[in-house]
């Protein structure tokens, strides 16, 4: 993955920064962060069933931006990360969530460890050469009939490519495609591999949120995702 240093500079200010790479859209970064907040939980609640007794793992977690949204929804929350600067501050700020440091290769936990493991917009700073063993270890640290899904952005949406492009800590950023993203989960031995554009219309729930899905199949979405079942 990135060196970690990339983040530690932006530790206090990852949301100013990102901030300013997408003022051309209208919208901040917390509206996105909710947005696949929201996603998730309707996700685990439809693979899996209530989400209060699922533990889940966030893998490239930095802050822990996700987590406060994602507390009291879940049972138990760990994050993991190659930040060791990022990692404190999301202890400082959530102290529920376990966190535990990543060398980016081998997740530090024994197999079948969570009901679900995520990672939000993460995999397109790992080497292209490590995209497939992070798939493998996603699905190694999941239980058979979990979960593991996979946020990204979108390389089809120009809107996308613009925010990446001026983003300071995204210049490593390699975009995949779902297409890839579904292949890697598939030959990592996922089944029930399926994935959906997002954010065509900028929409959290109610109408518009029906909208968005109705163009999920249509490569137009700002973002997508892709989950499968270990």
């Amino acid at each position: 993955m990135s060196d970690k240093s990339e983040f530690d500079a932006y530790r206090t200010t990852y949301k100013e920064t990102v901030n300013q790479a997408i003022s051309f859209s209208g919208l901040d970064v917390d509206f996105f962060t909710k947005v696949k907040a929201v996603r998730l939980v309707d996700l685990l609640r439809d693979r899996l069933g209530d989400p209060l007794s699922l533990s889940i793992l966030d893998v490239g977690c930095g802050v822990g931006t996700y987590h406060p949204l994602l507390r009291g929804k879940v049972r138990k929350i760990t994050g993991i990360d190659l930040s060791e600067e990022c990692l404190e501050e999301g202890r400082a700020n959530n102290t529920d969530v376990d966190y535990r440091h990543y060398d980016g290769l081998r997740m530090p936990f024994p197999d079948n460890s969570f009901d679900a493991a995520f990672a939000i917009c993460v995999m397109h700073h790992v080497p292209p050469e490590q995209w497939p063993s992070f798939s493998r270890e996603m699905v190694r640290v999941t239980r058979p009939g979990g979960l593991v899904v996979i946020f990204e952005h979108n390389p089809y949406n120009p809107f996308t490519r613009r925010a990446v492009n001026t983003c300071p800590f995204d210049a490593d950023a390699v975009l995949l495609t779902k297409s890839q993203t579904t292949t890697h989960f598939k030959s990592a031995g996922l089944k029930d591999v399926e994935g959906r554009y997002i954010l065509s219309v900028p929409a959290m729930k109610g109408l518009p949120r029906s909208l968005d899905d109705l163009l999920g199949a249509l490569p137009i979405g700002a973002q997508y995702f892709v989950s499968g079942r270990p």
